[in-house]
């Protein structure tokens, strides 16, 4: 009964949950409250999982006849039978080559993101054209390289050497306020290291087999991260001034391993200024979700499971 619990929660968090959080609207109005759903969503999926796993594999440790966990493979199959002693080392099994294949996802990505920023990294150094002569400008910041390219750009590069890369065609579109805005907007990001928080939703969606990952989920955590990066954008200036600035770097592009200001997400993201303040009970009924998300299975189905197989264990 553990197993299918935790079968059945693990099916829901990684299909029909993700699903339908993706095409909800109130998201945008509590945008860190439902990155918190989020996380909570993703973080217990992957514990669903390995639960579900390790809840059939416990039968092997089921007693004997004298009360003991059977731990010889030999007892276990006189005790189970073949055929079902099959099933719980193969999902045993499975169990470990998930946990697995989720680590070397995580690695690879890591390693895979840094390697490319580090290279982009030099040669926007190597290519910057600012002009810090003037020390009010937003450009005279240390942290800040402007490309000759026409074309809009406006990107940042986290990791130890962070970078606010921006075009001259930015440059030349935006007056200085507005300029301002996309560069506390790109701050943001670097601050809030807003780049592990999708490293880990890139390599979670990597690791889970295509057939049952929601393949929306990444692209509505995406659309937060831009959304609580126009909140911290929006207190440094205005949001007529960062909504003036998102439309003319709407087509702004980014290299892979950086976060852009603008992209497909900007005419969600500028209807999104226009409106009101969001309700208080929307972010409170999201933290609540989540908190409810990771406590309730855990007290009702975990706790009583591992302290059965604590109890098993303390008898062998």
């Amino acid at each position: 009964m553990t197993a299918l619990l935790f079968g059945i929660l693990t099916l829901v968090l990684i299909g029909p949950a993700p699903e339908a959080l993706s095409r909800a609207r109130w998201p945008l109005r509590a945008p860190r409250a439902a990155m918190t759903l989020w996380q909570a969503i993703a973080l217990a999926a992957v514990l669903s999982a390995f639960s579900t796993g390790l809840a059939i594999a416990a039968n092997l440790l089921a007693p004997g006849p004298d009360g003991a966990p059977t731990t010889n493979p030999l007892a276990e199959i006189d005790r189970m039978g073949l055929p079902l002693w099959l099933i719980c080392v193969g999902v045993f099994a499975l169990t470990l080559m998930v946990g697995a294949r989720l680590f070397y996802t995580g690695i690879r990505v890591g390693f895979r993101t840094r390697a490319r920023r580090a290279v982009h990294r030099q040669l926007i150094d190597i290519l910057d054209r600012c002009d810090r002569t003037d020390a009010t400008h937003p450009l005279f910041a240390r942290d800040v390289r402007m490309i000759d390219v026409a074309q809009p750009l406006a990107y940042c590069l986290p990791g130890l050497r962070q970078r606010v890369v921006v075009s001259e065609g930015v440059v030349t579109r935006l007056s200085r306020d507005e300029l301002t805005a996309v560069i506390a907007h790109e701050r943001a990001h670097l601050r809030a290291r807003h780049d592990l928080v999708l490293e880990a939703f890139i390599a979670l969606h990597e690791a889970f087999p295509r057939v049952v990952r929601s393949h929306s989920a990444l692209g509505a955590v995406e659309l937060l991260v831009e959304a609580l990066a126009d909140d911290q954008a929006v207190r440094a200036t205005a949001p007529t001034t960062l909504g003036r600035a998102l439309v003319a770097c709407a087509d702004a592009v980014a290299p892979r391993g950086a976060m852009a200001v603008g992209g497909p997400t900007t005419l969600a993201r500028i209807h999104r200024l226009t409106r009101g303040r969001p309700a208080p009970w929307i972010a409170v009924t999201a933290y609540a979700a989540a908190a409810a998300i990771l406590v309730v299975p855990t007290l009702a189905v975990a706790i009583p499971w591992l302290t059965e197989l604590s109890r098993l264990i303390s008898a062998a």
